[in-house]
Formats: structure tokens, sequence, C-alpha cells
């Protein structure tokens, strides 16, 4: 307790916030005093509204203060400003938000409560240094010095007598520390109370934090699903379409042929027989990549164990599962993998890379290392934030850790309940 320099902090603190109190205390007992007396007439209105835009302005700073001296960070609480830049909108705004009463409250307790905390902690700490330095004291006064703390009395008739009080000064160090460490935290609680946010204003706070990363997450999802739906379209505009348009003039040309000359229409119709098998494959291939009928059929480790025996790179796949996650969370790892796998076999110029998926707690985490020479950034157009959209739309995360010269390390979090 001693080292923690919280103790001292707060220490300092106590000791200073009587004058901080005294001083706010006097301030708006005489404003407060003098602006509704002076109602009646116009001048008591605007220096009600200075004083308030004060007061909140000490409130912000018993914040700052509190959250120096006791590490609590004391979130501000205060309603929207209206938009505009009329001063009166604004002054009525804060007129009506809770918050500005409560800061009010605050600084009016703020001198009893620290007048109670720097009288016990001038007695604890007095008691302690006065113990501490007795021999001192004893040499430099004349004559003896009797310690009498209620309970016993001691006394002590030169420095050396005065050593046996020394040591019980350093109990009383003890003690003084604790005490105040007790003060820090009731007056950390009185703070919280009244100049951070009530429950109902946490809770709301937090539901709209939820709400707008749920809407991230929503729009993240829509743009992926929408980039997919591009890419499937382009896939087969550029594929399949055009070997099945081969093989429809193929097969066209053939018909045309094949009474004038049967061995041309044969030629033909093996050339068509090729483009459809070629076609089938990549239709094959596009399936595959829309959503595996190996993940389906017999779930991730066998479908990865397939994807590590495609990889240029050795490969080492680990999945320890209790049981089969749900298919969104299956399919968003299967092609986080696949993606890993391929810039690795692009870009990485690794000799080696793992592969491990694993239950932690309520989330899968799938975690793709290989050995080469980093530098991997997710740009807003590239795999990497195409990946990082997969997981955002289960409310997943995605993390890149990929300094240059490796290794590099993709690490997805994907919520499941099982």
């Amino acid at each position: 307790m001693a080292r923690s320099s919280l103790t001292w902090r707060s220490a300092l603190y106590l000791a200073t916030s009587f004058a901080f109190g005294l001083g706010w205390f006097v301030t708006l007992a005489v404003g407060l005093t003098l602006s509704v007396s002076l109602l009646i007439i116009w001048v008591g209105l605007p220096l009600l509204a200075m004083l308030m835009v004060a007061w909140r302005f000490g409130a912000m700073l018993e914040r700052f203060l509190v959250q120096a001296a006791f590490g609590v960070a004391i979130p501000a609480p205060y309603r929207r400003m209206p938009p505009g830049r009329n001063p009166l909108v604004k002054l009525r705004a804060m007129a009506a938000d809770q918050a500005t009463w409560k800061d009010l409250a605050y600084l009016l307790l703020l001198f009893p409560v620290a007048l109670v905390e720097f009288v016990v902690s001038l007695t604890v700490w007095g008691a302690t240094f006065t113990l501490l330095f007795m021999p001192a004291i004893v040499g430099f006064g004349s004559g003896g010095v009797e310690v009498n703390l209620g309970v016993f009395s001691y006394w002590a008739g030169n420095p050396v007598e005065a050593l046996p009080v020394s040591v019980g000064g350093l109990v009383f160090l003890v003690l003084a520390m604790y005490v105040t460490r007790s003060l820090a935290v009731a007056h950390a609680v009185i703070a919280k109370l009244l100049l951070g946010q009530s429950v109902s204003q946490a809770e709301n706070r937090r539901l709209r934090e939820r709400t707008a990363h749920l809407q991230a997450s929503r729009a993240r999802g829509v743009d992926a699903a929408e980039f997919e739906r591009r890419r499937i379209e382009r896939d087969l505009h550029d594929g399949a379409q055009q070997r099945l348009l081969a093989v429809a003039m193929d097969i066209g040309r053939a018909r045309a042929k094949l009474d004038d000359d049967p061995e041309g229409a044969r030629t033909l119709i093996e050339q068509a027989h090729s483009g459809t098998k070629e076609a089938i494959s990549e239709l094959r291939d596009l399936a595959r990549g829309i959503y595996p009928a190996i993940l389906t059929d017999r779930g991730l480790d066998p479908a990865l164990s397939g994807l590590a025996g495609r990889a240029p790179v050795p490969v080492e796949v680990e999945v320890d599962l209790p049981e089969r996650p749900p298919a969104a969370v299956e399919s968003i790892a299967y092609f986080i993998v696949a993606e890993s796998l391929a810039n690795i076999a692009k870009y990485a110029r690794a000799t080696r890379a793992s592969v491990r998926v694993a239950r932690e707690d309520s989330w899968v985490v799938v975690e793709v290392i290989d050995n080469g020479v980093g530098g991997a950034v997710a740009r807003p157009d590239g795999g990497l934030s195409g990946l990082a959209d997969r997981a955002a739309t289960i409310d997943g995360m995605l993390i890149v850790d990929s300094p240059p010269g490796g290794p590099t390390i993709i690490r997805a979090d994907l919520p499941c309940t099982w």
C-alpha cells in the first residue's frame, strides 16, 4: 500500500479538497442568494445563468481531479446540447438537465464532506508524524515529553526513550494509509453518485452504443453480401457463361455440318463435350466458393484439412470444438481460413503455417499464423476487410497482427452459443 501512488495521490487530494470545498460553498451560497434576491429585476437571471455555467465547469474539474487522485473515471452525464449557436437555447437545455442540479448538490456537499475528511486526515497523519519523529521532538525540546493517547501515556525524557514511540508511529502509519484509502473510496462513491450517470442513463448509453454497433455490423454485412453477389455474378459471366455459350455455338455448328461433314461435326461435338465438362468444373468450384459441401456434411475439421491439403505450404490444422457450432459460424470460420491461406500463397512467401480453431467461453476463436514476410494490412477494398465484414455480420471481430518481417497472425473472435 505504501508503494502505491494511489495512496499518496488520495492523501494529497483529501488535504487540499477542503480549500476547494470552502471556496465553492462560499461562491455558491453568496451567488445563489444574490441571484435569487435579484430575480425581481432582470439582473438576477443572467447572474444565475453565469453561476450555473461556473458550477458546471467546477463539476467537470472535480471529475478530472477525482480520476487523477482516485483513478475513478466518471463519464459526463450531460444531455446532448441542441444544435445551433443560440446561447439562450443552450442555457435553457442546461437548466432542464438533471445532471446540472446534481453538480450543484455535489459542490454544496463538498465543503462539509471535505471538512470531515480534512479533520480525520489531519488527526491521523498528525498523530503518525508526531509519533514517528518523537525522538527529534524530544531532542529539540527542553526536558521530557509525555505521549498521551487516551488509552495509555508514556514519558520520554530523552531521544533514546522516545524510540519505542517511533515504532508505534509505524503502526499509526499503516492505520493512516488505510484510513486515507477508506476516505478515498467513500469520496469516490459520493462523486460517482452525484457527478456520474444514473443507472437509467448508463443503461441507455449502453443500449445506444450497442444499437450503433449492431447497425454498423448490419451495414457491413449487407456490403459483404453485395460484394459476394457481384463476385458470383462476375465469375458466372466471365467463366461458366462464356464456356456454355461456346458449347452452344459448337453444337449449332456441328448440327449444320452433321449431313455434309460428319467428321467435322464429330470434332465440334467433342469440343462441345470438353467445354461442357470445363463449365461443370467451374460451376462446381463456384458452388464450393459459396458454401462447400464438405463443410455441410462433415464439419470444420475435414473442411479445413481439405484447404490445408491444397495449400502450397505445409499447414498444421488443430480444431478443438466440443460440438459443431451453428452453420453461420462454421461458414465464416471456413472462409476466413480459406482467404488467409490464399493470401499466404500469394503474398507471404512463408514456408509453413498453422490454423487453430477452438472454443473459448462463448466464442469460437479462429487463428491463422504464418512465418512469412508480414506487412499485411486490411485495406478498405481488400480481402482482409471482406473477412472483417463477414465476421461483423454475426457481431464478431477480426484482428490482423502483421509487423514487417512477420509473423502474421489473423485472429477472428466469433460469438457462439451452443
